[in-house]
């Protein structure tokens, strides 16, 4: 599979070349309706990238299907480099082990160019759950026979495998309870009608600045700038529980490895933009920007991290 994704395939006969690309707009494809952190990544960096390559980027949104709607279009588009994705660790890591029929293959359909930013994990609960700490949450696992209920953003989001995660590395015994999206899921866990859920900085900030749910811990190998007094699973005894939502930018297998280059050479340099930087730190991303060999070898590593996991719990989407 490594192989496979590292070797990036060139479409024989391909029109684009590195020496004229871009030479018309580039199509950019967000898996999840607007508003979202994954459409605020892909719009921060899709104008300051039209800029730079003096071609307009128009960003699409397309939700469905738990992503597979847009990743059946890019890995049914010419392969240009002209039609890209946002994609996280859903479309390219969870989706082949969660489903026994997929519409498209990652490895087959998809080329990586460029991990775009990550967002860590934050285990959190309401202020009035009475959860002070993940021992607490430990001890109430262990204490509640029918098994402590957890929020997610939806079944298959890295919010949901995080939190199973937790609980395979802990034995616990935790019932989940998805929903369509971080804002309602966040608000009953707020609202305490679900006691814990895992979610991202990005989304939920809001939250968490306004004091509607108290953070617990982050499943970043480093505490995070934005929450310097939280600390990580790993300062509490639990290195092991390292999540987050990888969003990184594919586009259609067959495309000219130049052309994939140039693409990566262009985003980069978009991330490294001071201004660009620190619009997507101040909304709760990290930043990444590696090249499409690291990018796939990477995928490559957390695909067998994953795919080990759900194989254990017996995790299905079908």
């Amino acid at each position: 599979m490594a192989v496979a994704l590292v070797s990036l395939p060139i479409a024989m006969g391909a029109s684009a070349s590195a020496a004229e690309y871009p030479d018309k707009p580039i199509r950019w494809l967000v898996p999840y309706p607007a508003g979202g952190g994954s459409d605020f990544l892909a719009r921060s960096i899709g104008d300051a990238l039209g800029k730079r390559v003096n071609q307009p980027v128009v960003i699409e949104n397309k939700p469905g299907g738990n992503t597979s709607i847009a990743a059946n279009d890019v890995a049914r588009s010419a392969p240009d480099g002209y039609t890209v994705m946002s994609a996280d660790n859903g479309t390219l890591v969870f989706n082949p082990a969660l489903y026994k029929k997929l519409s498209y293959d990652p490895n087959k359909e998809l080329a990586p160019v460029v991990l775009l930013g990550t967002f860590p994990m934050i285990l959190v609960t309401s202020p009035d759950s009475g959860l002070n700490s993940v021992k607490d949450v430990i001890e109430r696992a262990r204490a509640d026979k029918g098994g402590l209920n957890y929020a997610s953003a939806g079944a298959g989001s890295p919010h949901h495998l995080a939190m199973e995660l937790f609980k395979a590395e802990l034995k616990l015994d935790m019932v989940h309870i998805p929903y369509r999206g971080a804002a309602p899921s966040l608000t009953d866990v707020a609202g305490g009608q679900v006691p814990v859920m895992m979610v991202d900085l990005a989304a939920g900030a809001g939250f968490i600045n306004g004091g509607k749910v108290k953070p617990l811990a982050v499943a970043n190998p480093e505490r995070l700038a934005q929450l310097p007094d939280v600390p990580t699973f790993a300062e509490l005894g639990y290195p092991s529980v390292v999540a987050a939502a990888q969003v990184g930018l594919v586009t259609t297998a067959g495309t000219p490895k130049d052309v994939i280059d140039e693409l990566n050479k262009e985003v980069v340099a978009t991330l490294k933009e001071p201004a660009i930087n620190k619009r997507l730190v101040d909304f709760g991303i990290q930043p990444v920007g590696n090249t499409p060999e690291e990018y796939a070898t990477l995928l490559a590593a957390e695909t067998e991290r994953w795919h080990k996991l759900i194989k254990e719990l017996g995790i299905t989407l079908d």
